[in-house]
């Protein structure tokens, strides 16, 4: 089989040599220390993702725990958990794209910690405003629900306005 070197444009020039379907990087800078270090961090988030499943699943199980009781606790706890796990994908996502996109590096930061700060607030509000089995209405916490739709709202349409100055 052939080798051939590809040069791709986009977050700068970079060369792979590829011999087959397995790629071998000849430059080390395939991303920014700064996507290297915040996607590290996402990654290590994960397992409390993790834990929300576990505890929807025991919940669901053991008709004591009083989740299967509470309709609206249940909706709350369930989009708590999606959307932590989606906007968690989301921002590793956005931290390759900010690497590419035309702006001020305190914008990059505030994007690039603005993401997944929004996973953090929208499930905890979803969770927090629901603490008691027997709320009928949620909590003061929900507010925290909005905070992180706005802050979410900010990062991915300042982004998206970086992206398509590039």
């Amino acid at each position: 089989m052939r080798s051939q070197t590809l040069q791709f444009g986009g977050i700068g020039q970079k060369l792979v040599h590829y011999s087959g379907i397995n790629p071998v990087l000849h430059e080390e800078d395939i991303m920014s220390s700064a996507t290297r270090l915040m996607a590290g961090l996402i990654f290590i988030t994960v397992p409390t993702i993790q834990y929300g499943g576990y505890f929807l699943l025991t919940s669901l199980m053991y008709r004591n725990s009083g989740y299967m009781e509470n309709a609206l606790r249940q909706n709350f706890f369930r989009a708590g958990h999606a959307h932590a796990g989606v906007i968690v994908i989301l921002s590793l996502l956005a931290q390759i794209f900010v690497d590419a996109a035309v702006m001020p590096e305190s914008i990059q930061w505030m994007i690039r910690i603005g993401v997944p700060a929004s996973a953090i607030l929208i499930s905890a509000g979803f969770f927090f405003s629901m603490l008691s089995a027997a709320a009928q209405t949620s909590g003061r916490a929900v507010y925290l629900i909005y905070m992180g739709a706005l802050i979410l709202a900010v990062s991915v349409i300042t982004l998206g306005v970086g992206l398509l100055k590039s």
